[in-house]
């Protein structure tokens, strides 16, 4: 991953895990969720603050392509990485990986878009620099 990365560690405990003591698909995308709310963190920027705004201002996952390539067991530790890849208007495109030391087990990428109340609005200005570091 090129450009600013963010970084979150996060461990997998039973509830993530299925029967087998494998990570249920599902689980990955609340890891992946947390590395962007965390990303949004480090730039000084946090949901409830963009939703309490005027006008209010949500970021909606709008599509998400992902490969699963190894498994996360319970007990490991992993790492959720996060960048912007790039911005328009009304969207971002966070690129994310979580890995478990060098071996990469998901990656995705994110768009997310700029709601409010209910519609597609125009991202502020600055929002993609200050996420992209």
């Amino acid at each position: 991953m090129s450009g600013r990365v963010h970084r979150l560690t996060v461990r997998v405990y039973y509830e993530d895990t299925d029967f087998s003591g494998v990570v249920y698909h599902a689980n990955y995308l609340r890891f992946l969720e947390r590395g962007r709310t965390e990303t949004l963190r480090d730039a000084g920027l946090d949901h409830a603050s963009l939703f309490a705004a005027e006008p209010p201002l949500a970021l909606a996952v709008a599509r998400m392509e992902i490969d699963f390539r190894r498994p996360a067991r319970m007990d490991d530790l992993v790492e959720v990485e996060t960048r912007v890849a790039a911005s328009g208007g009304a969207s971002l495109v966070m690129h994310q990986r979580l890995l478990r030391g060098d071996d990469v087990l998901v990656e995705a990428t994110v768009r997310v878009a700029a709601v409010s109340r209910g519609r597609a609005t125009r991202l502020p200005a600055g929002l993609a620099a200050r996420l992209a570091g």
